[in-house]
């Protein structure tokens, strides 16, 4: 991973604005890889940011926080993250958690074991700033655009029950009128 991160031309980068407000964990147990993500997403106009070098924390962190998306070191001592992944799997449901894996291993077996335990996307190390910055985007607009049919079915479903009471209690109106 390259020690800082290069300037890139700002004109590819996403709408910050638009998923500035989105929450983001970095899980890595090392310090200087956290680092250099933080300054990418902090130069990319990400500001709610937790960041995670104790793999042991990494869910209970997740679970407090409720990120919209997690950047995942594979290799780490303790928890790898193959089980953390696993693990955000079953704690998220049904509901869309992107996760995009950030690992050294080049190996198409480590590849292919995180797509299938969940990872949405896989990024080898070193790697650039404005892919990282764009994968991101993409999965973040993902999100965004789950969580908003996520509410409008919830408010559809509300709208159904509500309506379905009012035609019950009509008809039971009209079930004693006709008495």
């Amino acid at each position: 991973m390259n020690s800082e991160p290069e300037n890139v031309d700002q004109r590819w980068l996403p709408n910050a604005a638009l998923f500035s407000k989105m929450k983001i964990v970095v899980i890595d147990d090392e310090p200087a890889n956290v680092a250099l993500l933080e300054a990418m997403l902090d130069e990319g106009g990400y500001t709610r940011v937790k960041t995670v070098t104790d793999s042991r924390l990494a869910m209970e962190i997740c679970v407090d926080f409720e990120p919209d998306l997690v950047l995942l070191d594979l290799m780490m001592p303790h928890v790898d993250g193959f089980s953390i992944l696993e693990s955000l799997r079953a704690a998220a449901g049904e509901s869309f958690l992107p996760v995009i894996v950030l690992t050294a291993d080049a190996n198409e077996t480590t590849k292919l074991r995180a797509l299938r335990a969940g990872a949405t996307d896989f990024l080898l190390k070193p790697f650039d700033q404005l892919e990282v910055l764009l994968r991101m985007a993409n999965l973040l607009e993902t999100r965004r655009l789950h969580l908003q049919l996520d509410t409008q079915l919830a408010a559809y479903a509300d709208a159904v029950r509500e309506r379905t009471s009012e035609l019950r209690e009509a008809q039971v109106q009209l079930q004693k009128s006709e008495c």
